[in-house]
């Protein structure tokens, strides 16, 4: 089963972290952010709305169709005094034409069916010369041989019946780039990021966090002996001693696209 964003329960699951120096500087060398009116669009727990305030835009706009989210990512901004929050849509977000000189959807096109009409509705968003950036993984960043670092890659060497799931959801990087071509945008361009996602001082912290599926929708889909196999097999896999720290990452694409 799919993780609910809107439960309480997962009201913190995307909130509790920091967003790593890896996609800040990676996000530096992509787009100048500093002084930008910038949209966060399914902006979930504000890691990311937070870090892009942090980054010097004038103003943050976080978008999220999840009250639960929107008010862990209110609580994640506190303080932040350029950041402002919006209940709302990727495809019907109801704010106003060309606003918006930055425009970044980080880990949502993987959750909609149709990209035409999210592309079209950030191509209205966007000012002339604004920027789109989405951030998401193709099917060849997922299916990665599993590793010390690429932690997700042994998902699917245990579970095969994963893969499918996970494909099945997921574009890849000819499509993202035709459908914004269609939409209108021009000068694309495709990057490749290597994103920390967490570090773990110990491999028993990682087995705690497989078996409580913290952060993993994916594993949403394995019951709790399935977890307990998976956590078996991925220390047994690693043949890591307890002191040995982890740093787990994740490979996504950045595709970057301007409105002429």
């Amino acid at each position: 089963m799919a993780i609910d964003f809107n439960s309480l329960d997962n009201r913190f699951t995307y909130s509790t972290r920091e967003a790593d120096l890896t996609w800040i500087n990676k996000i530096k060398d992509i787009c100048d952010i500093k002084g930008k009116k910038v949209l966060d669009i399914g902006c979930g727990g504000g890691i990311y709305t937070k870090a892009l305030a942090d980054m010097g835009a004038s103003t943050v706009t976080g978008l999220d169709f999840s009250e639960q989210l929107l008010t862990s990512a209110k609580e994640k901004c506190k303080g932040c005094s350029n950041v402002d929050f919006k209940l709302g849509n990727a495809l019907d977000t109801k704010l106003h034409d060309e606003q918006y000189d930055v425009i970044i959807e980080r880990a949502v096109i993987h959750h909609i069916q149709n990209l035409n009409e999210c592309f079209k509705e950030g191509y209205r968003l966007l000012k002339r010369g604004g920027i789109f950036l989405i951030q998401d993984r193709t099917p060849e960043d997922c299916l990665l041989k599993g590793s010390s670092t690429n932690i997700r890659g042994y998902f699917f060497s245990k579970f095969p019946s994963l893969i499918d799931k996970e494909i099945s959801r997921r574009y890849p990087s000819q499509k993202v780039l035709q459908i914004l071509q269609q939409t209108g945008f021009n000068d694309m361009k495709e990057y490749s990021l290597w994103e920390t996602r967490k570090v773990y001082k110990h491999v028993d912290d990682l087995m705690k966090d497989i078996l409580n599926r913290t952060g993993r929708s994916l594993l949403y889909e394995l019951n709790d002996e399935q977890l307990k196999e998976l956590a078996a097999y991925i220390k047994n896999q690693m043949d890591l001693s307890n002191n040995e720290t982890i740093i787990e990452k994740d490979r996504w694409t950045i595709w970057k696209a301007t409105k002429f």
